[in-house]
């Protein structure tokens, strides 16, 4: 009486097929897939480096640096 054998598991799993239905089963495995498709996704995005920006975009993200700097000792006097 320790293990379960195979036939417990059919039993066991006829029971849950009749109470939750195919339906419901399947979709609730389709949901599990995507979510488990995209965890892996996003764990190998990680593992990329950065995109460097471009020259425009530096230039633009420098220049608004050294703007919020010149903002910042203006409040300060």
């Amino acid at each position: 009486m320790g293990s379960l054998s195979i036939w417990h598991w059919l039993v066991v799993l006829a029971i849950v097929l009749l109470v939750f239905g195919t339906k419901r089963l399947t979709s609730g495995a389709k949901d599990l897939g995507s979510a488990v498709k995209e965890f892996k996704k996003g764990m190998r995005d990680e593992d990329k480096p950065a995109a460097r920006l471009s020259d425009e975009a530096r230039g633009a993200d420098e220049a608004a640096a050294k703007e919020r700097e010149r903002e910042r000792s203006g409040e300060d006097r």
